[in-house]
């Protein structure tokens, strides 16, 4: 109880109010936050400074563009920055406007609106552009050419060709089809046997092209020695991103699964160069000191979860403190721990384009169910994971897809309870805050129920 001392001296009696509890974040994520809106500024400036510029979706092929000093705009971290910034509700009514169903990947319904409010000669543009509302979407300057490589997704291919009609045909366009390895052969194991090294050469040959569809817009021999120079720092800095997640299997995990998201961008779209190297480094550090005094990312760590599916990019802090709140410590997840330049061992700097088409082939949305179902338990047996999170992002089917697999398979093998929701990866609208609680809340308790029988 406390007391209130008044001017009379009577005192009220108040019940304490109870302690909220907060995730303890990483300092270094603010230089990543540092980093990722120099990025924009710069991107928002690429015409002014003579520049091309490229939209492109799917996974990383920023390097191939940095190497040819072309400036990018990638469609996913677009509509994340603009989510998490509270700024995509604008485009995607504008697509709503325009005929497109609240159903469709968010990520591209985002990004396609970004396209046309681009377009200031449109009358949607106009209308946009005399409000206060147009924010960040309105700045990312008009593609000179767009270029795709999406796995597993028909969304991705139809992505592109949507904004190629909104750009009236007349920005240069390249697909690239990223071939799902399905696994179903004895040989076809997790990154070898024929069919893996048949997708790894099909893929290289895209990649190959696609330098020379470069080439053909720039009017300029391509650098090679500058892509293996930049991929020396992508595959540094990979090398130590891994380094610091396999460190959190301390008790208490010194970072979360919503440090790692909001630790993505210099493995996926910011260039590569020193700066990434020295963030995962300064991470790194950061996270050793936490483990030789003890310190956790939530205050009292009594859960070790698992997260499967996107991160609702609206919502990073705020569900880290809903966790921190149950001494829930969200310690990995699928789509940070399984993604990313994930297998850097792999990138060869004499011929990194090898090594890119097998990290893009290991995305896990390109893997079969049961390749993804062995990975996932790999993960949990090492972090010790007490109960599976399965996010199920309403507009992306593609990530979700296994999602019923993963919870029967992962649940039954190592006994582990599974509470899944509905949600969005940019729509907040598909959220529902009560719904996680009453599902997190059971699955607490079954653990609780399960770590009683146990003693």
């Amino acid at each position: 109880m406390s007391a209130i001392i008044m001017p009379n001296d009577a005192a009220i009696i108040l019940p304490n109010e109870p302690v909220v509890k907060r995730a303890n974040r990483l300092k270094a994520t603010k230089l990543n936050n540092k980093m990722v809106n120099a990025y924009w500024e710069d991107l928002f400036q690429a015409k002014e400074q003579g520049r091309l510029v490229c939209w492109t979706e799917g996974v990383q092929l920023n390097p191939i563009l940095q190497a040819a000093d072309i400036a990018w705009c990638h469609g996913e971290a677009a509509a994340a920055l603009l989510a998490a910034r509270k700024e995509s509700a604008g485009p995607q009514a504008l697509m709503e406007s325009k005929g497109y169903d609240r159903e469709l990947c968010s990520y591209a319904r985002t990004h396609i609106g970004c396209g046309v409010m681009n377009q200031s000669s449109s009358a949607e543009a106009q209308a946009l552009l005399q409000t206060d509302s147009v924010g960040l979407a309105s700045r990312i300057p008009a593609p000179d050419m767009i270029i795709s490589c999406y796995p597993f997704c028909s969304t991705g291919q139809q992505w592109d060709n949507a904004l190629y009609k909104t750009f009236e045909k007349k920005v240069p366009i390249f697909n690239m089809s990223l071939p799902w390895t399905w696994g179903n052969k004895a040989s076809s194991k997790y990154m070898s046997g024929p069919e893996y090294r048949e997708n790894v050469a099909f893929l290289k040959k895209q990649l190959q092209d696609c330098v020379k569809f470069i080439e053909g817009i720039t009017g300029k021999r391509y650098d090679w020695d500058r892509l293996s120079e930049i991929m020396g720092y992508v595959k540094k800095a990979a090398e130590i991103r891994l380094e610091a997640m396999r460190l959190c299997k301390a008790r208490p995990s010194p970072a979360s699964f919503f440090e790692w998201t909001n630790s993505i961008a210099p493995v996926n779209f910011l260039p590569g160069g020193p700066e990434i190297v020295d963030y995962f480094v300064q991470k790194k550090a950061e996270i050793e000191a936490r483990i030789a005094v003890g310190e956790g990312s939530i205050p009292q760590e009594k859960y070790r979860l698992w997260w499967d599916g996107i991160m609702n990019w609206n919502k990073i802090g705020w569900l880290a403190d809903k966790f921190a709140g149950y001494d829930a410590n969200m310690v990995a997840g699928r789509y940070t721990h399984m993604g990313f330049w994930q297998e850097p061992q792999v990138i060869d700097l004499k011929d990194p384009l090898d090594g890119m088409a097998q990290n893009y082939l290991t995305c896990p949305i390109s893997i079969s169910a049961p390749q993804v179902i062995e990975k996932i338990i790999e993960h949990c047996e090492y972090y010790e994971i007490d109960g599976l999170i399965l996010h199920a992002a309403r507009t992306c089917r593609a990530f979700s897809y296994p999602q019923y697999m993963i919870a029967d398979a992962v649940g039954k093998r190592l006994g582990l309870p599974v509470a899944m929701f509905e949600g969005d990866m940019v729509d907040e609208t598909f959220y529902k805050d009560e719904v996680v609680n009453s599902r997190v809340e059971a699955m607490l308790e079954a653990i609780d129920a399960s770590r009683a029988r146990m003693r």
